[in-house]
């Protein structure tokens, strides 16, 4: 098998991410057809990358999260594999030809993404007591891999469940490889191909302060909605009021020293106490 343009669509779901989304685009295939939700509505960037980008449509919609972006997106494409993108990640001149070097006689799989190209920060994790997984194989069978680089096998998903649309930001992805592995899916890494991601790039940064908070906010609600699906009521909840208590004590602490950390251990805390409350994850950030 290879990726074509007539069997793979990128998926890219932006927000305020005037800065960043130029390069990615820059760096894609350009006979390759692109799908851009854009959930901050910026109707003027929708303009802009439709006329200067061949075969690029971009979805203007509210801020609907990553999860849910990547759904409309998937949903609307025509192929049978999805590449979901951050906007944050940039191709290499090969990497599409890389992948499609090793993957020749691959005959299926649910999730794939080429390689970060930095060793420090790889974008999957492994079974080390997998003996199998060696470090210099072409393809890498893996346990999860980051949501910033994936290529979807629509066809896996008979059910059109892609990501769960009740996380807003945040272990999405490590809940579609869970799903994935339990059906018995491949999540594979292509190790010959690379990929740079910028890492938290994805917003401009003069919002850098409250999207911040939003994302402290949403780790911490993930976080229990997350174990409460995959561990149980008991267990979440016994982990939610230790991170409740250690995030209350580093907040008291930064609030009598007149620190503004303090804002980023509230927000935790209301994150938390809104996830065992049952409460969607609401929270959006300030930005105009």
């Amino acid at each position: 098998m290879e990726f074509t343009s007539n069997n793979l669509t990128f998926v890219i779901v932006t927000f305020n991410s005037r800065k960043v989304i130029y390069d990615c685009l820059n760096s894609l295939p350009k006979d390759f057809h692109k799908l851009i939700i854009e959930n901050s509505s910026d109707e003027e960037l929708k303009k802009e990358l439709e006329q200067n980008y061949d075969k690029t449509e971009v979805v203007l919609s509210k801020n609907i999260g990553m999860g849910a972006g990547n759904n409309l997106g998937i949903i609307k494409s025509n192929t049978q594999y999805v590449y979901v993108l951050n906007p944050d990640v940039v191709l290499k001149h090969d990497t599409i030809s890389n992948i499609n070097n090793s993957i020749s006689e691959l005959d299926n799989f649910a999730i794939l993404s080429p390689a970060s190209d930095n060793p420090d920060y790889p974008n999957y994790k492994i079974n080390l007591s997998k003996s199998k997984n060696n470090d210099n194989s072409v393809i890498k069978d893996v346990e999860e891999i980051d949501g910033y680089s994936m290529i979807i096998n629509k066809n896996f998903f008979i059910s059109n469940i892609f990501f769960d649309e009740k996380f807003f930001m945040y272990l999405e992805n490590v809940d579609l490889c869970l799903r994935a592995k339990k059906d018995n899916g491949k999540l594979l890494i292509i190790t010959k191909s690379k990929i740079h991601h910028l890492g938290a790039k994805a917003v401009d940064d003069k919002y850098i302060e409250e999207v911040e908070l939003s994302r402290n906010w949403h780790w911490m609600w993930s976080k229990f909605y997350f174990n409460k699906k995959h561990r149980g009521f008991f267990v979440s909840t016994l982990l939610a009021f230790i991170s409740l208590l250690v995030n209350f004590l580093k907040y008291t602490i930064y609030m009598i020293t007149f620190n503004k950390k303090r804002n980023i251990y509230r927000m935790r805390m209301s994150g938390i106490i809104n996830s065992l409350l049952g409460r969607q994850s609401w929270y959006r950030p300030e930005i105009n």
